[in-house]
């Protein structure tokens, strides 16, 4: 008598395994995708080139098929009735094999293309300060003494100690007549470079100096700060004749909120009644800063190192946009399937030959 067996029967060596493998990639997919999708999903790959991997997917289930249908048989007199009998919950796990081997493939290859992901954003805790550089750009910078201009050497020093930094906010105010903010307190030393090499002077009107403005921006732009250490390094060459807020005002406010003030006069101004030393010594005083001399780039440079030496590193936070490697989760998974897929072969559908 013929045996009579259904399409499915006829055929379950390949439509199993085929199913099996597309129901966990389903179910991975809708475990793994969501983050993949959409502009905002923080998700990227750096080398995508290795997605082309997954094409070799179909050759895996193929093969699996093939090594299944070549498998070992065994001639019994009683085949036909020993084909009418129920299958039992082993023949049932024979097509997972192929599926986890399928998705064990798609796992290494996604790894290999190195997903990345920024929604796993963490607090980076760094010792830094809070500093506002405080740049004078009245006319009388544009003196040679310090060649090849007072602001032009001021500005090298400046972009050297900028570059410098690694994990200190800094930000700038340029004053002349009035104040204004050039760059707010940021880690990106290249746009704050940027910004302080291309001031030129007459870019603000410079025929006065208004020390008690700047020190009032500058403060405001430290008002918010959750530093332990906030600092204004004032870089000037005269006194204060301008400007609707006096220098002891703004020394106030500065004591108030915890601000030391440094000041630097730069220049060589022995003779001349246009500056005010005393007014900046006691600016640095009364905040628990310094004051310095500069009639030359070296005694410049050498302000800035010692101001640094002496100031307190405190913690501040910085949550930038930052990629977390998440690899490793797809080659864990990968590991554990491989485990599971070498248990069911030798252990629960061991065959004899």
């Amino acid at each position: 008598m013929k045996l009579n067996l259904s399409v499915w029967q006829k055929h379950r060596h390949w439509i199993e395994p085929i199913a099996f493998a597309l129901g966990l990639h389903l179910a991975a997919a809708a475990v793994f995708l969501p983050g993949w999708l959409g502009s905002d999903s923080g998700m990227q790959f750096v080398n995508p080139w290795f997605l082309l991997g997954l094409l070799l997917v179909p050759f895996v289930v193929a093969a699996g098929i093939r090594s299944r249908k070549r498998s070992g048989r065994l001639v019994h007199p009683l085949a036909r009735i020993i084909g009418r009998q129920k299958r039992g919950w082993r023949t049932w796990l024979l097509p997972l094999s192929v599926g986890l081997r399928a998705l064990i493939v798609t796992l290494v290859v996604v790894a290999l293309a190195r997903p990345q992901d920024s929604t796993e954003q963490t607090s980076v805790h760094m010792k830094g300060i809070d500093i506002v550089l405080t740049l004078d750009l009245s006319g009388s910078m544009a003196s040679p003494d310090i060649p090849p201009s007072r602001v032009e050497a001021a500005k090298e020093v400046v972009l050297d100690f900028v570059q410098r930094r690694k994990n200190d906010r800094i930000g700038a105010v340029v004053f002349a007549e009035n104040a204004y903010t050039l760059c707010p307190l940021t880690l990106d030393y290249s746009v704050l470079s940027q910004m302080i090499a291309e001031l030129q002077l007459g870019v603000i009107e410079d025929r006065a100096t208004a020390i008690g403005n700047a020190l009032g921006v500058s403060i405001n732009r430290l008002r918010k700060s959750d530093a332990k250490s906030k600092t204004i390094i004032l870089l000037t060459d005269g006194t204060s004749n301008a400007g609707n807020v006096s220098p002891e005002q703004a020394i106030e406010f500065a004591r108030t909120l915890g601000i030391r003030v440094y000041t630097i006069l730069v220049g060589r101004n022995e003779n001349s009644s246009a500056i005010n030393p005393d007014l900046l010594i006691s600016m640095a005083k009364k905040t628990g800063g310094a004051f310095f001399t500069a009639e030359d780039k070296n005694e410049m440079v050498s302000s800035f190192h010692t101001i640094l030496d002496a100031l307190e590193r405190s913690k501040i936070e910085d949550r930038g946009i930052t990629y977390a490697e998440v690899f490793g989760r797809y080659l864990f998974l990968a590991l554990l399937l491989g485990i599971l897929d070498l248990i069911l072969t030798v252990i629960v559908m061991r065959r004899t030959p």
